[in-house]
């Protein structure tokens, strides 16, 4: 009888969030979870973004789970949050209605920008390779000040991996915390562009359309 040889594999978005776990465990980062279904306070009030801002209507995060765990937990800690997305907007190569994130966040006494960036460096060199670049350019998120974009350069292109910044101050006190004595950075960056290209899938939408040919990139 012909030998059966087994032909399955993980889906490439485990093997991502599976590795993101092992990478950040080493930097002292444990795993937070939170609802998929929010409600206002969290996904937007608590996280400083105002009444009449356009994301209120268009999507949601997981920055969300970063105030449930500060509320129940006091500083130092640091986390790393994963978790769906959804969004009101419309599908291409590039973008998807759902996807995956990973948000990551650090909060303790003297926690500056530096921090940040090291944290981030380290996390790339080792799901990228030792020759990959960091790069922020500064921008605007509501609950972060200063807020960049995080760029990383793999081979010899500059790929946008998602936002980051320091944990502006009303978000601490939203949730209890002194900003006089503790600060903190947060960042948060797309799973399924990881995995894009990671495996060098060329379409975003094919994790989500149960096409075993996908796993002709892993």
């Amino acid at each position: 009888m012909e030998e059966i040889k087994s032909v399955g594999t993980l889906h490439p978005l485990t093997l991502v969030l599976e590795e993101l776990y092992a990478i950040f465990a080493k930097q002292g980062f444990f795993v937070a979870t939170g609802p998929e279904l929010e409600d206002e306070w969290h996904n937007f009030d608590a996280l400083n973004v105002p009444k009449d801002h356009p994301a209120r209507d268009m999507r949601t995060h997981t920055s969300p789970v970063q105030i449930h765990f500060m509320k129940e937990h006091t500083p130092p800690f640091a986390i790393i949050a994963p978790g769906k997305v959804f969004r009101n907007e419309s599908t291409d190569a590039t973008h998807e209605m759902q996807f995956h994130q990973l948000e990551g966040l650090v909060v303790g006494e003297n926690i500056t920008v530096g921090h940040l960036k090291g944290t981030l460096l380290s996390f790339l060199k080792e799901f990228f390779g030792e020759k990959t670049e960091l790069r922020l350019r500064p921008s605007f998120f509501p609950f972060v000040e200063p807020g960049f974009e995080v760029d990383a350069k793999v081979g010899d292109k500059w790929l946008e991996l998602g936002g980051a910044g320091m944990v502006h101050p009303y978000v601490l006190e939203a949730v209890g915390y002194d900003a006089t004595k503790v600060t903190g950075f947060a960042f948060g960056m797309g799973v399924d562009r990881l995995a894009n290209v990671k495996f060098g899938i060329t379409d975003v939408r094919y994790a989500y359309q149960g096409d075993l040919r996908l796993n002709q990139w892993l």
